[in-house]
């Protein structure tokens, strides 16, 4: 970070229109920022405070101001306090942040991913291909900013956000550099693209996955276009773009990023530029033939579920605009495995499979219905899933339906319900299911438990949907430490083959 004084900030907020007055002494004008938040348990002093959020209170103002804050930003003024007032509080975080972290993200190799389904994935048949080429070079693996864990060479965690506000990615993408990463992969929201959290950073190379309806809601996009345009926003700052050719509206993206960036298509089309064929099924995962400018090579998977070989042709194709050798990619994609995607686990007596899957959209539960019925002929199909409080309640009818159509079983239980009461939640989603038999359990490890032990059928896969390897549950209160999917499926199917070897 360089130090640079507030009066720069300023100067900064003012060149890009959204600067609307400010109430500074000389004085105050000459410190220079040594720390920049809008969370008050970071507050040190010199810090520049951001007032942000609908549930922001005066007194978050005054506990920053009396512990070290010399000014605020907000679009708000609060009177007799040395502030900054602004137009537009999204728009200026990033530009704050890019000041305060010397614009970190340019000093990467970035790479961002959006879609409405496979940014995970993705992200980690990346990360593994990556990582094993740093190695091999003696350099530190590569920075990931992801739904389901944040790595910046300093930060190690579960992710609660796909894509953090602007001051946390331009901090993460400072630790990275400081730390001696030379990459970073990351997940990009349509909400992040939407409202501006990773404004100013312009990608290397952007991943395009595909497109479908999801976080509709008047809280997040309005409509199908609203979330499609936001995701479409991706191309605006890219140098590099890898189009997924057999998606959903294919010709409208491909469009888009027509003019704005290079690009190459990834799909099962001859004329893509990594081009996938003769796709055959071996155990749990899969094999393709893939021919690119550079290589024709057959590639593994040992990922269930025919969508991911179309995840690992978008790490292909960014591996081809990084120019990596298919060595590591042959060996990334073959070893690599995603927490809480595609987990599955079987009983000792092959009569009960559980699938753990992150799937909490329609396309995505569609695909893992598309596979369940595909690699497992002749079992009945239970589903437990839930949907989040205070979001994206399009889901609430399009999940139940797609269950509906699917299942022979349904539960529904809780999945971060956040503020709003559970009951409200699986009233919701139950009035949507008009044929297939459930019931609702709130607690995900006795929705399991009924599945594996009381639901009868000579044998049954259980697609156990929405949370994978999250060990925490969004209440009003925060975040509730609880058992995972994961553990929970192992417990029990441990408690299952014990009762088996005891009955026999």
């Amino acid at each position: 970070m360089k130090t640079i004084k507030l009066s720069e900030y300023i100067k900064a907020l003012k060149n890009e229109g959204l600067l609307i007055s400010y109430n500074i002494s000389e004085i105050t004008l000459d410190k220079t920022i040594e720390c920049l938040t809008y969370d008050t348990r970071e507050i040190t002093q010199n810090a520049l405070f951001i007032c942000k959020g609908a549930l922001f209170k005066k007194e978050y103002l005054d506990y920053a101001l009396d512990n070290g804050a010399v000014c605020y930003v907000s679009e708000k003024e609060y009177p007799n306090n040395s502030g900054i007032l602004v137009s537009d509080i999204r728009k200026a975080m990033p530009i704050l942040a890019q000041i305060f972290f010397d614009n970190a993200p340019a000093k990467l190799v970035s790479v961002g991913i959006t879609g409405t389904k496979g940014k995970s994935t993705v992200t980690y048949y990346l990360r593994t291909i990556l990582d094993l080429y740093m190695q091999s070079k003696k350099k530190p693996p590569c920075a990931i900013i992801s739904s389901i864990e944040t790595f910046d060479g300093v930060i190690n965690r579960e992710s609660h956000i796909t894509t953090p506000e602007a001051v946390e990615f331009y901090r993460h993408c400072n630790n990275a550099y400081n730390s001696g990463i030379t990459h970073l992969i990351s997940e990009i929201s349509s909400q992040a693209l939407k409202y501006n959290r990773v404004s100013g950073v312009n990608l290397d190379i952007a991943v395009f996955t595909n497109i479908g309806t999801d976080h509709i809601s008047p809280i997040e996009h309005v409509d199908f276009e609203d979330y499609f345009s936001s995701k479409l926003k991706i191309f605006d700052n890219c140098k590099n773009a890898c189009i997924n050719s057999d998606s959903d509206f294919a010709e409208r993206i491909t469009e888009e990023a027509k003019n704005k960036c290079s690009f190459v298509t990834y799909g099962t089309k001859e004329n893509d530029t990594i081009y996938c064929k003769n796709i055959q099924k071996h155990g749990d995962g899969f094999s393709f033939d893939v021919k690119t400018p550079e290589f024709e090579e057959t590639f593994n998977i040992s990922m269930p579920g025919i969508f991911n070989v179309s995840n690992a042709l978008a790490a292909i194709a960014v591996c081809h605009i990084l120019g990596i050798d298919k060595g590591y990619i042959k060996k990334g994609l073959s070893t690599a495995k995603v927490s809480g995607r595609m987990q599955v686990y079987n009983s000792a007596d092959k009569k009960i499979s559980v699938i753990v899957d992150f799937a909490h959209n329609k396309m995505s539960f569609n695909a893992l219905y598309n596979t369940a019925k595909l690699e497992y002929p002749g079992y009945n199909i239970v589903s437990i899933f839930g949907c989040p409080g205070s979001k994206a309640q399009q889901r609430r009818v399009e999940l139940a339906e797609e269950a509906d159509e699917h299942s022979d079983y349904i539960i529904v239980t809780e999945d971060d319900p956040a503020d709003e009461p559970f009951e409200s939640i699986s009233k919701e989603i139950v009035s949507n299911i008009k044929k297939c038999p459930y019931t609702v359990i709130e607690n995900r490890g006795q929705a399991l438990y009924e599945a594996i032990f009381n639901y009868k059928a000579d044998k049954k896969i259980i697609l156990f949907m929405g949370k994978g390897e999250e060990n925490t549950m969004k209440r009003s209160t925060g975040y509730e430490v609880c058992q995972s999917d994961v553990e929970a499926t192992t417990e029990l199917i441990k408690k299952y083959d014990n009762l088996l070897i005891a009955a026999n």
